[in-house]
């Protein structure tokens, strides 16, 4: 009866004005995290270590504050799954980038992999009631892709690996939710 009567409640929409204030938010953040990267990359190690940290910490309040405000977690399971995996993918980098770059690299790849299908997920979901999801639809897909690379890079390769090697994959991401707030801007 439950499940029956969950297919056939309307879960509430995601409102033009809330998705474009949170893309453009997203924008700003993963700009701000590119700049602060690509700056402290080799000057500040520390730093770029905690920025390594913050980045899936970012995502997982991100998506439980969208979540919340589109029906609550349950009626967003995607962004509740992307939420938990970037909460544990949180723990997991500041537990292995200490002791080992690379491993935090590899963590950081199974995330953007995670975090990218659930994405991909959530803009599915969203393209029929909500616009411009096609930008977090190609964010998703690309995610996916980032992630198998930086997982590659990490495991077979004995270069040296940096907060900078992530910044590219928080750039696309940046360009993809300022692509999502504008299509929002210009359609109103």
């Amino acid at each position: 009866m439950t499940a029956s009567l969950a297919q056939t409640v309307d879960l509430p929409e995601a409102s033009p004005r809330w998705l474009k204030r949170y893309y453009s938010g997203r924008a700003v953040f993963s700009a701000l995290w590119v700049a602060a990267a690509f700056t402290v990359d080799k000057a500040q190690p520390p730093i770029g270590m905690a920025l390594l940290v913050a980045y899936p910490a970012w995502d997982c309040l991100a998506n439980c504050v969208d979540a919340m405000r589109t029906g609550g977690l349950r009626a967003n399971p995607s962004q509740t799954m992307n939420a938990i995996v970037s909460a544990l993918v949180t723990l997991a980098v500041a537990i292995t980038i200490a002791s080992d770059l690379h491993h935090a690299i590899g963590v950081i790849g199974i995330w953007a992999a995670l975090a990218g299908v659930l994405q991909l997920a959530t803009g599915v979901r969203r393209r029929r009631n909500a616009r411009a999801q096609w930008p977090q639809i190609l964010s998703g897909t690309q995610s996916t892709l980032a992630g198998a690379h930086f997982l590659t890079k990490a495991v077979h390769s004995t270069a040296a690996v940096s907060v900078a090697d992530v910044a590219p994959y928080a750039a696309f991401g940046a360009f993809y939710f300022a692509i999502s707030a504008l299509m929002l801007a210009v359609r109103r």
